[in-house]
């Protein structure tokens, strides 16, 4: 009987200590004007009417998990966010932007392409999330995603917005800085920054340098023309909700300093440098610019707890982490 029992025990102390999710996940299309966004909806087990944060990708073909084509391999950051946010009882949607991933909306061409359509996009997941019962619904934009989730916010009610590594200065005045502290000769400098003139003053470039195709290529520059016009500090300020901004000092893309300005615009949000984060959320200790960027390629590596306990206090300030 004893050697019975043996593998009986053995199978039920297994169970017990198997892994239970600690959440449900379930992919997803919201409508838009043009199409269907895909997405996946996270939501924690055995919580009631959890709160739900909107999470947005950030600039370029980044997809749902905050991976991006045009980088070798993934680094989940954005999958291992909401997957962290759940442990805590808190839900999240997060989706492939339009033309991104599953997002394929047939027809879509880039000379057609103006920035005001993630933020109708976001809107849609908003309104999504309001059809399937939520009520408490928060916004995190990554990077350019922070700029898309402000307009956005502008034009619904909200509990809160996070800023995840947003620039705190309006998108022309970055890309000086890149262009400036970049390589290449000095006129071609000064070129890049004529034809940024070009299109603050909503006009375009017939035929950009070769050199500078990439960036000013003609169909992009209907987009980059509405994207110029706004002004990250001036929307933060205008928010009615509590807002939180979060950066990495190690963030080789946005700085410290484009947070400050955010604090500084809207002094009532909170606030938080977080050390040795970088641009995808990974702690680098590391002060070698090439292991900061080798981390974007790697998903073994965790995001920073620090973020997301930010968020959690954030959210749920009255609970004990």
């Amino acid at each position: 009987m004893k050697h019975l029992l043996l593998p009986l025990l053995i199978i039920i102390s297994t169970a017990a200590n198997a892994q239970v999710p600690k959440k449900d996940s379930i992919d997803c299309s919201i409508p838009i004007q043009d199409g269907a966004l895909a997405g996946t909806l996270f939501t924690p087990r055995g919580v009631t009417k959890p709160p739900v944060v909107l999470i947005i990708a950030g600039s370029g073909p980044t997809d749902r998990d905050g991976n991006s084509t045009l980088i070798k391999g993934k680094n989940n950051s954005l999958l291992q966010l909401a997957d962290s946010l759940a442990n805590y009882g808190i839900a999240s949607l997060r989706y492939d932007k339009k033309g991104i991933g599953k997002s394929q909306v047939k027809g879509l061409k880039e000379e057609n392409m103006r920035f005001e359509d993630g933020a109708n996009d976001a809107l849609a997941c908003i309104n999504w999330l309001r059809e399937k019962g939520f009520k408490k619904i928060y916004i995190a934009g990554h990077s350019e995603g922070s700029l898309v989730g402000l307009v956005a916010a502008q034009q619904t009610k909200l509990k809160g917005f996070i800023s995840l590594a947003g620039a705190g200065r309006p998108i022309d005045q970055v890309l000086r800085e890149q262009i400036n502290n970049g390589g290449g000769p000095d006129s071609i400098k000064q070129l890049a920054n004529r034809y940024l003139d070009t299109l603050l003053a909503g006009q375009r470039i017939a035929k950009p340098n070769p050199l500078l195709f990439s960036i000013f290529r003609p169909s992009v520059q209907p987009y980059m023309i509405s994207w110029l016009r706004y002004d990250p500090g001036k929307l933060l300020q205008a928010l009615r909700c509590p807002a939180l901004v979060l950066q990495g000092n190690k963030d080789i893309q946005v700085q410290v300093a484009d947070a400050l300005l955010l604090q500084k615009a809207k002094p009532s949000a909170h606030l938080a440098v977080l050390e040795n984060m970088n641009h995808v959320f990974k702690l680098i200790t590391s002060t070698n610019p090439a292991d900061n960027i080798k981390s974007y390629s790697d998903p073994a590596l965790p995001i920073a707890t620090s973020l997301v306990q930010e968020i959690v206090k954030f959210i749920q300030p009255n609970r004990t982490l």
